[in-house]
């Protein structure tokens, strides 16, 4: 009897270590996919920025070259996420993102003209709106399950990488001539909730020695850049904002991978 009971006990024990290894898996694998989708964010905004620097003659192989690779990353990212997703609505949105994938891949290899480039500014924003869905979905999901604050840290870090992009690619409309009163809003809009992100991520009690160090490299360039990017009506400093834009979207992504490790 005594044996029977201590066997009994062990096997639950076994069942609760399963369990527990299981949990963590589910929840590892569900913080890896809001990166992912995150990150599709990012690179929403980086593929019209790449096509606009391109177009417009400036860090005009670089833009190329990284038009080509953004391409590449979204369709490689998409294809993965519809491996491990099963949810029927986020799929239902994933096939329409393909279609919107396939329209801005055959786009951006047209001649460049100022209506391809409304056209693709407008395609951006439907991706980043679908992308948006996915990514509060799979957060939503992981903040019922695992209860974990890395899921917000992930998606504000991603989120701020998305803005930086977000502000080239409007700087860079403007001074192609799409002068609307909606760049100018779009692009002061970025600029202040990445300053207000970047507050709440710098005075983040659970961020290791490393992020810190990372994030206090993003608040010195930020705080001289950011007026750079205010400026847009009187431009005139487009290879600065690629090039710094680019370097605080890195910093970004990496931060993003080091709260993912944080888990």
């Amino acid at each position: 009897m005594k044996d029977i009971k201590i066997r009994k006990v062990a096997f639950v024990t076994f069942m609760i270590l399963v369990s527990s290894v299981y949990s963590v898996a589910k929840s590892s694998t569900t913080l890896k996919l809001i990166e992912i989708s995150g990150y599709q964010k990012v690179l929403s905004q980086r593929v019209v920025k790449d096509y606009l620097y391109s177009g417009a003659g400036i860090a005009t192989s670089k833009a190329q070259r990284q038009l080509k690779q953004t391409i590449k990353d979204t369709l490689n990212a998409q294809k993965n996420l519809k491996n491990s997703i099963n949810n029927p609505k986020i799929l239902n949105m994933m096939m329409f993102l393909d279609m919107n994938y396939d329209d801005i891949k055959s786009k951006t290899q047209e001649k460049f003209s100022k209506d391809n480039a409304q056209y693709i500014l407008d395609l951006s924003e439907s991706l980043l709106e679908g992308n948006q869905y996915i990514l509060k979905a799979l957060k939503e999901s992981s903040q019922k399950k695992f209860k974990t604050k890395v899921s917000k840290l992930i998606d504000m870090s991603s989120r701020q990488a998305m803005l930086s992009q977000r502000i080239a690619k409007y700087y860079i409309a403007y001074q192609l001539g799409i002068k609307d009163k909606n760049t100018i809003y779009q692009m002061k809009t970025a600029v202040e909730n990445f300053s207000k992100i970047h507050k709440i991520l710098m005075k983040n009690q659970t961020n290791t020695p490393q992020i810190n160090v990372m994030l206090k490299q993003v608040d010195k360039l930020w705080n001289i850049v950011y007026k750079f990017y205010l400026d847009i009506e009187i431009g005139g400093l487009p290879f600065i904002v690629f090039n710094t834009t680019d370097k605080i979207t890195d910093k970004m992504k990496e931060i993003s991978l080091l709260y993912l490790k944080t888990k």
